[in-house]
Parts: C-alpha cells; structure tokens; sequence
C-alpha cells in the first residue's frame, strides 16, 4: 500500500514547481541576542512528569542550534539529561541555583519565577 499524501508537510517541506520563474525563498535566519541582551527565566516543574522535579529555563532568543549548545552546557554542568526545543531548555532535577549560577556568570539575565 501506498502512503497517502495530505498535505505539503507530508512532501518534507519541499515544494515542486513547473514555474520557470519560480524563485524559492528561504526563511530569514533567527539571529542570537548577546549574553547580556538574553533576558532568561528559571522555573521549577512538577507537573505531567510523574512526579519528578524538572528545571526550565524560559525566554531563549536565538537560533536553535544556540539554544541547544547552551542546553547542552548546562546538562552537562548538571551531569542529567534533559532536552531543548521552542525556547525552553528543560533539565532533569533540582538545578535551579546551580544553573542561575552558572547562567549569570556567563551574562545573561536571570530572573527566578516560583518558590
């Protein structure tokens, strides 16, 4: 059987033109604010994770390769996993001090949110 194709999505974000003229545009570049021009906040999560205390780091402005290599500092700093998409970075655990820390050395701006 065949995959039934529902939408341009489905393609995997190619479009096919017979347009000659047909120019393809590609989207503009997110670009990464400076460490000081970031204006971050860190939470503390309990809910829909069974329980377990999760760290988010909120407010990223950037590209998501920057995003995700500054995720992947922190969870190293932390030595837990965790994952980064949609400006959120998200560790496993209580880290919230460790990572205003460590953030606030590296000049970003960094707001508690929560008890």
């Amino acid at each position: 059987m065949s995959k039934k194709m529902n939408s341009l999505e489905d393609l995997g974000g190619f479009v096919f033109s017979t347009n000659k003229d047909f120019e393809f545009e590609q989207e503009e570049s997110v670009e990464t604010l400076s460490n000081k021009d970031q204006r971050l906040e860190a939470h503390l999560d309990k809910k829909n994770r069974g329980g377990k205390i999760a760290t988010i780091i909120k407010g990223f402005e950037g590209s998501d390769d920057d995003l995700k290599t500054l995720a992947k500092k922190l969870k190293t700093l932390c030595g837990v996993g965790g994952s980064a998409k949609e400006g959120e970075i998200i560790i496993q655990g209580n880290f919230r001090d460790k990572i205003m820390e460590y953030l606030i050395k590296e000049g970003y701006k960094v707001k508690r949110v929560g008890s």
